[in-house]
C-alpha cells in the first residue's frame, strides 16, 4: 500500500495542474496571471466579459456593487480574480471585498485582509455581482482590474473597469450616482498593468502558414492575402489526419460552415457546421439537399469528425475539427485521400434546431475540384458570368431602353425630316435601341441561368421581377412584328398595349436593379442605391422638361405637336404637315440640346454603374479592410 501512495505522490508532482478549481493563490497577487500548466499566454483579443461598477462616485467607507457580465449575453466563464487599485502610482491594492456568496466568492489577502476576490470553483457562471467597500481613510480614483477565464486555455488578464471616484464621507454625492447602474463603456483611463511580459498583438493566427503548410479559402475575393475575410476556412493534412479550421465574425454570424462538393453546386454535399450555442461553439455534420435547397442534420452520422478547438469571443466563431479520411454520408462515400472536391464556405445569421438557414452573410465556392493534400492558395470560382449579367441589364434598362422610350415619346412627330434605312430617324433609332435592349436582356438571362444552374433560392424579389421584365421584353418585338396596319381599327389597341408593355417592363426592370444591390452575391456597395435614385430623378426631370416644352410649343402654334395619338404612333414623314414641322422648329433646337444632355448623362451613369459591377469585389475587399481597422 505504501509503495502505491509514494508512486501516486511522485506522479502528482510530474503531471501538470489543469487550473486551480478553488480560486487564485496569493502567489499571483501582483501578476494576476492564472497558474495554468504549459505556459499558456493570456489572450490579447477583445474580451467578451466586462466588470461594471454600479456607481461612478462613492464615499469613503461606503459599499459599491460590481457586475461581471458578458457581451453578447449567455457566454459563461469559469474563473476570475478581481482587485481594486489606486489609479495613481504606486497603484496599491485598496479596499476590501465582502463575501456575500460563499458558494461563488472566495476572498484572499494580497496586501490586506480580503482585498482580492476570486472564484471558489470552476463551475460555469454567466453573471456575478460582488460588493467592495472603500477604505475609511482613502480619497481618490480607483480602477478595478480583473482576470477572467472563459476556459482553461482562454483567459484575459488585467481587464480594467471604468474609474470610480472615492470622496470623503462628508462630501455630498450627487443623487442617483450610487444606485443607478450606468451603461457599459470602454474606459479611456490608462489602467493598472501587472508586471507580466505579454506577447505582442499579432495578426489573426488562422492565416499563418497559408499557402505553405495549409490551404486557405474565404470570401470576399482576395481576403486571404489581405487577412481580413468575412469567413475563412483552412485545410491542413498532417500525415493521415485532415484538420479543418473555420472562422467568421462579420455581421454577427449565427454559423459558419464548410462543405465538400463534387460539382460546385449546392446539393448532396457533406458539411461541417460550427454554431455558437449557450456561450460555446458546437460542431455538427449536415447534408445539403435540393428541391428545395436546404440542409439537415437528420440521418447524418455525427461521428465522422472530432472537435479539437472552439471559441466564441466578441461575436467571432472559431472551430477546429479533424475529419475522418474516409466517411460515408447518406450512402455517398467521401474519400479525402484519393478524391478531389470543391470547397464551399458559407456563413449566415440564423439557425434552427436541426439545420442552418440561408447563407445571407456570404457564400463562396472554389473554382475547381482539388486534392485536399495540395498546399497552396485555393482559387474561388469565376464570377465573370455574374458580372456580365449585371453589366448587360444595366446597359439595357438604364441605357438603351430609357433612351428608346424617350425618343418614341417626344420625337415621334418632330424628327421626321430625314430618314435612315427607309424609316424616319426617331423610329429607326427607337427600333435599334429596343433591339439592343432585347438582345442584352436575353443574353443576361442566359448567362445568369448558366451561372446559377437553376432558379435562384435567394429570398429577394430580384429574380421574379427580372423574369417578369424578360417576358414583357420578349413579347414586345413579337407584338410589333404582327402590329395591325395604321388604318386598321385595331391599331389603337395595339398602340396602347405596346406602350403599356414597354413602360411596365422599364419600371419593373429598374425596381429589379434596386433589389439587386441588396444581393450578397453581387457584392455591390450600398451607395449604388444613390446612383439609381439619381438616374430615376434625372429621367423623370427630363420627361417634365420635354412635356413642358411641348406644352409651350402647342400654345404658340395652337396645335398639339408633341402629343401621341394612339391611332398612329408610327407616322411617316408625309403624315406630319410641313406647317406643323415649321411651328415646332423654334423648339427643335432646344429639344435636340436636351436630348444630347440626356444621352451624355445617362451614358456616364451607365459606364459608372458597369464599372462598379465589374469591380465590386475590390470594393467589398476595401470595406472588409475598413471594418477591420475600425474594429
Amino acid at each position: 500500500m505504501l509503495p502505491l501512495l509514494c508512486l501516486a505522490l511522485v506522479l502528482s508532482t510530474l503531471i501538470p495542474s489543469y487550473g486551480l478549481p478553488n480560486g487564485a493563490p496569493t502567489s499571483v497577487c501582483e501578476s494576476m496571471l492564472p497558474f495554468h500548466g504549459g505556459g499558456i499566454p493570456p489572450l490579447t483579443t477583445k474580451s467578451p466579459f466586462t466588470l461594471t461598477p454600479q456607481s461612478s462616485v462613492i464615499g469613503s467607507g461606503q459599499t459599491l456593487r460590481l457586475d461581471i457580465e458578458s457581451f453578447p449575453a449567455n457566454i459563461v466563464f469559469k474563473g476570475y480574480m478581481i482587485q481594486a487599485r489606486a489609479a495613481d502610482p504606486p497603484n496599491n491594492i485598496v479596499g476590501r471585498f465582502e463575501n456575500t456568496d460563499s458558494a461563488a466568492i472566495k476572498l484572499i489577502d494580497c496586501q490586506a485582509e480580503g482585498d482580492t476576490a476570486t472564484h471558489t470553483s470552476t463551475s460555469p457562471k454567466q453573471e456575478l455581482t460582488l460588493e467592495w467597500t472603500a477604505p475609511d481613510n482613502f480619497v481618490g480614483d480607483v480602477i478595478f482590474n480583473s482576470t477572467i477565464a472563459q476556459d482553461y486555455d482562454k483567459f484575459w488578464v488585467g481587464l480594467p473597469s471604468e474609474r470610480v471616484r472615492v470622496v470623503a464621507s462628508s462630501t455630498t454625492v450627487a443623487p442617483g450616482t450610487v444606485t443607478t447602474k450606468r451603461p457599459t463603456t470602454t474606459t479611456t483611463v490608462p489602467p493598472y498593468r501587472p508586471p507580466v511580459t505579454s506577447a505582442p498583438v499579432a495578426g489573426d493566427p488562422i492565416y499563418d502558414a497559408c499557402g505553405q503548410s495549409k490551404g486557405c479559402f474565404g470570401f470576399p475575393e482576395g481576403c486571404v492575402e489581405s487577412k481580413n475575410c468575412r469567413a475563412v476556412a483552412t485545410i491542413a493534412v498532417l500525415g493521415a489526419r485532415y484538420v479543418f479550421e473555420m472562422k467568421a465574425g462579420y455581421n454577427s454570424p449565427a454559423y459558419v460552415a464548410l462543405g465538400l462538393s463534387e460539382d460546385a453546386k449546392m446539393g448532396e454535399d457533406s458539411v461541417i457546421e460550427c454554431v455558437p450555442e449557450q456561450g460555446t461553439v458546437n460542431a455538427y455534420a449536415s447534408w445539403t439537399t435540393v428541391g428545395p435547397y436546404g440542409s439537415t442534420r437528420l440521418g447524418v452520422p455525427q461521428n465522422i469528425f472530432q472537435v479539437l478547438e472552439k471559441s466564441y469571443n466578441d461575436g467571432v466563431i472559431y472551430c477546429k475539427v479533424e475529419r475522418d479520411a474516409i466517411s460515408t454520408v447518406k450512402g455517398k462515400k467521401f474519400d479525402l485521400v484519393n478524391d478531389k472536391f470543391h470547397l464551399l464556405i458559407a456563413a449566415g445569421s440564423s439557425v434552427e434546431s436541426t439545420n442552418v438557414n440561408y447563407h445571407d452573410i456570404g457564400r463562396h465556392v472554389s473554382g475547381s475540384p482539388q486534392s485536399l493534400a495540395e498546399v497552396g492558395p485555393v482559387q474561388g470560382s469565376s464570377k465573370l458570368l455574374l458580372r456580365l449579367h449585371g453589366a448587360f441589364m444595366i446597359t439595357a434598362w438604364i441605357g438603351t431602353a430609357s433612351l428608346g422610350i424617350l425618343l418614341a415619346r417626344y420625337f415621334r412627330q418632330t424628327w421626321v425630316g430625314s430618314q435612315m434605312c427607309g424609316k424616319d430617324q426617331w423610329f429607326a433609332w427607337h427600333r435599334f435601341l429596343m433591339i439592343v435592349t432585347w438582345a442584352l436582356t436575353v443574353a443576361g438571362i442566359v448567362v445568369i441561368f448558366v451561372e446559377i444552374g437553376g432558379w435562384s433560392q435567394v429570398r429577394n424579389p430580384h429574380a421574379i421581377l427580372g423574369m417578369v421584365t424578360t417576358v414583357l421584353c420578349f413579347l414586345q418585338p413579337i407584338g410589333a412584328f404582327f402590329r395591325p396596319h395604321p388604318g386598321s381599327s385595331k391599331r389603337p389597341i395595339f398602340n396602347w398595349l405596346h406602350w403599356l408593355g414597354g413602360n411596365l417592363a422599364h419600371v419593373i426592370a429598374i425596381v429589379a436593379i434596386f433589389f439587386a444591390v441588396q444581393l450578397q452575391k453581387a457584392e455591390l456597395p450600398e451607395w449604388m442605391d444613390f446612383m439609381l435614385v439619381a438616374f430615376v430623378a434625372f429621367h423623370v426631370f427630363m420627361h417634365l422638361i420635354f412635356s413642358i416644352g411641348g406644352c409651350v410649343s402647342e400654345r404658340r402654334s395652337g396645335q398639339r405637336v408633341t402629343s401621341f395619338p394612339m391611332a398612329d404612333m408610327t407616322p411617316s414623314r408625309n403624315s406630319v404637315s410641313s406647317s406643323e414641322r415649321k411651328q415646332d422648329a423654334a423648339f427643335s433646337g432646344f429639344r435636340k440640346s436636351m436630348l444630347f444632355l440626356y444621352i451624355l448623362i445617362v451614358l456616364g451613369l451607365v459606364i459608372a454603374m458597369v464599372v462598379i459591377v465589374v469591380l465590386a469585389p475590390i470594393e467589398a475587399a476595401y470595406n472588409s479592410i475598413k471594418d477591420q481597422i475600425m474594429n
